[in-house]
């Protein structure tokens, strides 16, 4: 006699008991990726934005910013930890699971991989743009008049300008299917209709943190903003790289 495959029951799974910590490191993993990175991620969406406004906005948002008090402990304890420990644990997780992706080319399956590949990507992106914009070049915590011009700088590289639109999509769809997966895991979108519903949401949202990016980045290459030493410090400090 033939035997019956088992059903596979549709939706997200719970978090995972584990043993030992891996239940505590899941749930950290999952909140971490919300809070606070995911919070993070919405300002710097919202805060590059001022660079629609021009030169002189964008500077000044970045001059907010960089003039908050104790501006390296609340980068080290509110981002970095938190973005390197989701990020880490969600490789470890990654590895050691397995998507079916070839074998049962299922919707779940396809955005289980989508969710890795473009955290991936994402977090080379974060890595890259980290290093450019705080690390080398013009130091921004002392020359925020510069920021606009640092940034337009930068995108002369068509290359830049790729990484650009790519790092956008993945950061954006990233957590905007991880706020789909919280819900589902923590018990907030209980029933198959909830979900669709928080899946339809988590849709607008990336498309909209992605056309917010893409006419965040348009603003750099407005012809009368481009090249505007106007707005450059008559005492521009140079960061070298690894200092």
């Amino acid at each position: 006699m033939a035997s019956i495959a088992s059903p596979v029951e549709r939706g997200v799974p719970p978090i995972r008991a584990g043993k030992g910590h891996s239940f505590l490191l899941r749930r950290l993993h999952s909140l971490s990726g919300i809070i606070p990175v995911g919070a993070f991620l919405l300002e710097h969406f919202i805060s590059n934005a001022f660079a629609t406004n021009g030169p002189k906005a964008y500077a000044d948002q970045v001059k907010f910013l960089t003039g908050l008090p104790f501006v390296p402990v609340l980068e080290t304890v509110g981002i970095y930890i938190p973005l390197l420990y989701h990020a880490l644990y969600g490789f470890y997780i990654w590895f050691r699971g397995e998507s079916n992706v070839s074998d049962y080319p299922w919707a779940g399956n396809f955005m289980y991989a989508a969710q890795r590949w473009t955290g991936a990507i994402a977090f080379v992106y974060i890595i890259w743009h980290t290093y450019t914009m705080r690390f080398t070049g013009i130091h921004l915590l002392t020359n925020s008049g510069a920021a606009f011009h640092k940034v337009q700088m930068e995108l002369q590289h068509w290359w830049a300008g790729v990484f650009y639109l790519i790092g956008i999509i993945a950061a954006s769809w990233h957590f905007a299917y991880g706020i789909y997966l919280f819900c589902a895991k923590w018990g907030i979108t209980v029933s198959e209709r909830s979900r669709k519903w928080m899946g339809r949401a988590c849709t607008v949202l990336a498309l909209t943190l992605i056309i917010v990016g893409w006419v965040t980045m348009a603003a750099f290459f407005r012809p009368q903003w481009r090249n505007t030493p106007e707005h450059l410090p008559a005492q521009t400090e140079i960061v070298e790289p690894g200092k």
